[in-house]
């Protein structure tokens, strides 16, 4: 019998690889209810932070919560969390997440560097494949949510996790108030509606800044632009999140401010409203 092409024989082990990954994907994603990606048009807006402070929100409100992120080139959320030092393991063919505390685990490229000063040097395939793996090969186990932060724009890293997870159920998009960043936000809304992704909703971050002493408040990057736009874009407007030197405390300690004990902080009340809208997804399940 003549022997099979080699080319054929290569391209069809490369589709039941292609298969068998798929098939891994859909069995890890069974087991989490909701899939919420925290968004932003451009850097520098307090992206991560928002995202580790929703996250612990939906802990502290008794769900079970991954935090996933896929920032390849700027992995912050070691840091925010205090979890620089920690390295993750595996266990046969799959990748164990760092728990935090109980129903609350974590995924960086973070824990997969040798120092937190090296630099990833990646073209988009490789960052791909990384993202591949981070959903199909962690032990996610069962979550009502799982948050991915991802970098600031519409590149490569948002694209692929969006085509990954399938069918996501929305986006939080962080803003600053000022137009340069409303600018970019318009545009990563775009992007949402093009891949069919839904736009949970806006939060605007570093709106206002409020003098610890003398109380009065100064908006330093105006403020109200991102509820002006998210009207105009017809979508959610989830609140705005004073400056607060606070949060770069909590951050700078590994505390997200919303478990930091200050039960009274106005900064960490303002993320009530955003974390009432994926709580609203989870009960609509």
């Amino acid at each position: 019998m003549p022997k099979e092409p080699e080319a054929r024989k290569a391209g069809a082990n490369h589709g039941q690889q292609d298969n068998s990954d798929e098939a891994q994907i859909r069995s890890r994603l069974k087991r989490i209810k909701r899939q919420v990606l925290v968004l932003s048009g451009k850097g520098g807006v307090g992206k991560s932070t928002v995202a580790a402070n929703l996250a612990v929100s939906l802990v502290l409100a008794g769900k079970r919560v991954g935090l996933l992120d896929i920032d390849i080139h700027g992995p912050s959320i070691p840091k925010i969390l205090n979890l620089e030092a920690r390295k993750v393991r595996s266990e046969g063919s799959e990748i164990m997440p760092i728990e935090v505390m109980p129903n609350f685990k974590v995924m960086s490229i973070g824990f997969l560097l040798p120092s937190r000063d090296d630099a990833v040097i990646w073209r988009g395939p490789m960052k791909y494949q990384m993202i591949k793996q981070f959903i199909k090969d962690v032990q996610w186990g069962d979550l009502d949510f799982l948050i991915v932060d991802s970098p600031p724009g519409t590149g490569d890293e948002p694209l692929s996790v969006i085509q990954l997870l399938g069918k996501a159920d929305g986006a939080v998009i962080v803003t600053t108030p000022q137009e340069v960043a409303l600018a970019d936000v318009r545009k990563g809304i775009s992007f949402c509606r093009s891949l069919g992704l839904p736009v949970l909703g806006v939060l605007e971050n570093m709106s206002g800044f409020v003098c610890p002493k003398c109380g009065e408040r100064t908006d330093i990057f105006k403020s109200g632009g991102g509820e002006e736009m998210a009207c105009r874009m017809e979508v959610p407007f989830l609140g705005m999140i004073p400056i607060d030197a606070e949060v770069v405390r909590a951050c700078d300690l590994g505390i997200p401010i919303v478990r930091s004990g200050e039960n009274q902080s106005k900064t960490a009340k303002a993320f009530g409203p955003a974390t009432r809208a994926l709580l609203d997804l989870d009960e609509n399940c």
